[in-house]
């Protein structure tokens, strides 16, 4: 009973009846050709193996239009792979939707029009023989308006019909769907996307998730500064005691936190409205303000800039920034009010920063993943730099080399 309804469940499906109708429609163009010339008066076969082959000039001249293959992917996806186990035979989004736009585009269209016509001229053919085969031996009193008997049996032996009938009407279930299936098969072979397609595709999936990248280490490196600079300041607060150092700390939490919310919006503006406003973000002219944010949640931060940081190409002060922004948030989460030193160098060709801060006796009680170093070295190789990072002689050492073109 198993094998007998796995032969029988793709009947009962809608797909096989749709795919069907796909092939029919197919053949439909090689029918009124033929009716317009030669005509379908004769009965010759050779006039019936002349119609397949009638409609390819046409066909030709269709192929020729780049919306044909529009026109024909609307098609393939509604009548190949309708219902909802379509995606697990073959997943329709493997079906270009977009007009043909090569002459290599254009050939596959003329050959999927084509097969299209030969496959549903045959299957329609077969399809009308067989209803008539399966009815005419289930009731042989129907089949003398066709001709001759369905089989050269004698009169005793017709009693075989009936018999026979399931196996004409197997035959015929087994062309339909083997024909549907093979459509579907072909369908992201030729209609599917050229690899020029597929790599300009690519490439977009590829600016999309380098932007989410970026998005989410603007979010990780604004968000995660203000926090730590809040916690680090209010810790601040509570252990010194005292009114004149608690208002300087809570000012200097308000002012994070404001310069944090507008980050925030202008983060969240850029994922609305999917455009860059790189002018807008902080380069390192505003290095001064880092320092000024982690002096105020206790560290004894010393700066040495050298250069005009002015002068440094917008992407370059940008990333730098960030850089610089993940340095002292580590030196507050990790270290905490320890000495720390800023030194920044504008030389020729090249930015030179290093962060150092002294390494505390007990480490201060944030811990990270290390996501923030790795995604610092990160934007270094991005830019076509370096960074390198990690204890030397007592003091923790942050050295990051950028390229200025």
């Amino acid at each position: 009973m198993k094998r007998l309804h796995r032969l029988l469940e793709p009947m009962s499906r809608a797909v096989t009846y749709t795919r069907w109708l796909h092939l029919f429609m197919g053949a439909v163009a090689a029918v009124l050709t033929g009716g317009v010339f030669p005509g379908l008066e004769g009965t010759g076969a050779g006039r019936w193996l002349l119609l397949p082959f009638l409609p390819l000039p046409l066909l030709a001249l269709a192929a020729l239009v780049p919306g044909t293959r529009v026109a024909e992917t609307m098609q393939a996806r509604l009548l190949l792979y309708p219902g909802p186990r379509a995606p697990q035979e073959h997943p329709a989004p493997e079906i270009a939707g977009s007009p043909s736009a090569s002459w290599a585009d254009r050939w596959r269209v003329f050959v999927w029009l084509t097969l299209r016509l030969w496959l549903g001229f045959a299957v329609t053919a077969v399809t009308f023989n067989g209803v008539v085969l399966t009815l005419g031996l289930v009731m042989p009193s129907l089949w003398p308006p066709f001709g001759p008997a369905p089989m050269p049996l004698s009169g005793r032996w017709q009693w075989w019909y009936p018999l026979l009938a399931p196996a004409s009407a197997a035959a015929l279930a087994a062309v339909v769907r083997g024909s549907g299936a093979l459509m579907a098969g072909l369908a992201p072979r030729l209609l599917g996307p050229s690899p020029a397609e597929r790599l300009a595709e690519l490439e977009e999936r590829t600016e999309r998730l380098l932007e989410r990248t970026r998005l989410a280490r603007e979010l990780h490196d604004t968000i995660g500064h203000a926090l730590t600079l809040a916690v680090v300041q209010a810790g601040a607060a509570r252990a010194a005691g005292t009114p004149e150092f608690t208002d300087r700390a809570l000012a200097a939490i308000e002012d994070t936190g404001r310069e944090a919310l507008s980050e925030l919006d202008r983060v969240l503006r850029l994922l609305r409205e999917n455009s860059g406003a790189a002018a807008q973000r902080p380069t390192l002219a505003h290095a001064e303000r880092l320092v000024e944010s982690a002096r105020g949640a206790g560290a004894q931060v010393t700066t040495r800039i050298e250069g005009d940081l002015g002068a440094v190409p917008g992407p370059v002060s940008r990333e730098g920034y960030r850089m610089l922004q993940e340095c002292l948030t580590n030196v507050l989460r990790h270290a905490g009010s320890v000495p720390a030193t800023v030194c920044i160098e504008v030389l020729d060709g090249r930015l030179e920063m290093e962060v150092r801060n002294k390494q505390p006796a007990q480490p201060a009680g944030h811990r990270g993943g290390g996501s923030g170093l790795r995604g610092l070295r990160e934007r270094a190789v991005l830019l076509g730099g370096a960074a390198a990072y990690g204890p030397r002689e007592g003091m923790w050492r942050v050295h990051v080399t950028l390229p200025l073109q």
